[in-house]
């Protein structure tokens, strides 16, 4: 296990904001992630998936100009990974984007990439990564050219139910020894089990409502990264 701090991934999901009645789910869900770039999240993950093309493309665009504060250093401002819209990634200049196990099969993905920055080698800044609920799909995946992997749920979440039963320890341990990218955590990962997560050599911890219904972030963050440190 190493001691280099866990990369803390935020995966949005808009309707399961708290939000005062009546404001826009998108404008609360913009300055969510403006609060996450505050409190020193590494990677957000958009991923709206009833969002046409259009609005998918537009809330990307302004997450990121909003992600990148002058009172931040251009080294620390989160990742912004869109989740299946490979298009929407590539024409806003995201950081990545994220692909389900059902999504474009990620060797496709980065003949694509590659394809659409002729002359430059985009991948040197974009990266391509994997949800996987089995060790075959994650090794499938890495050999297939994923940067990163999602796997889970390694706990039980409402969120991953449609992914079947909760993994464990065990099955995550065994992924993170298999595979030679890194692996985040994500299902039911709260502040008390993150840490059996890293050590089972997470590289990362990727959750929805950890980081989303934080009532402080900031100290979230803090925590989190004391736990390998």
């Amino acid at each position: 296990m190493t001691n280099t701090p866990p990369i803390l991934c935020y995966v949005t999901d808009r309707h399961g904001l708290r939000i005062a009645p009546g404001k826009n789910p998108l404008e609360a869900l913009l300055e969510k992630l403006q609060a996450a770039a505050v409190a020193g999240m590494d990677w957000i993950q958009i991923r709206e998936k009833d969002l046409s093309g259009k609005e998918c493309a537009a809330l990307a665009r302004e997450a990121l100009r909003r992600v990148a504060q002058p009172t931040l250093p251009a080294s620390r401002a989160p990742r912004i990974v869109i989740n299946d819209r490979l298009d929407v990634a590539i024409a806003e200049r995201a950081g990545g984007v994220h692909l389900g196990e059902n999504s474009l099969p990620v060797r496709e993905a980065n003949r694509l990439i590659a394809a659409a920055s002729p002359g430059r080698n985009m991948k040197n800044n974009f990266l391509a990564g994997v949800s996987c609920h089995s060790l075959e799909a994650a090794q499938s995946a890495a050999v297939a050219g994923a940067d990163y992997l999602f796997f889970g749920p390694v706990f039980a979440t409402p969120s991953k139910a449609s992914f079947g039963a909760p993994q464990g320890l065990e099955a995550l341990a065994k992924v993170c020894r298999d595979v030679s990218v890194p692996v985040f955590a994500i299902g039911g990962i709260t502040l008390e089990n993150a840490a059996a997560c890293l050590a089972s050599g997470a590289a990362g911890i990727a959750a929805i409502r950890l980081f989303q219904d934080a009532a402080d972030l900031t100290r979230l963050v803090a925590r989190l990264r004391q736990l390998r440190s």
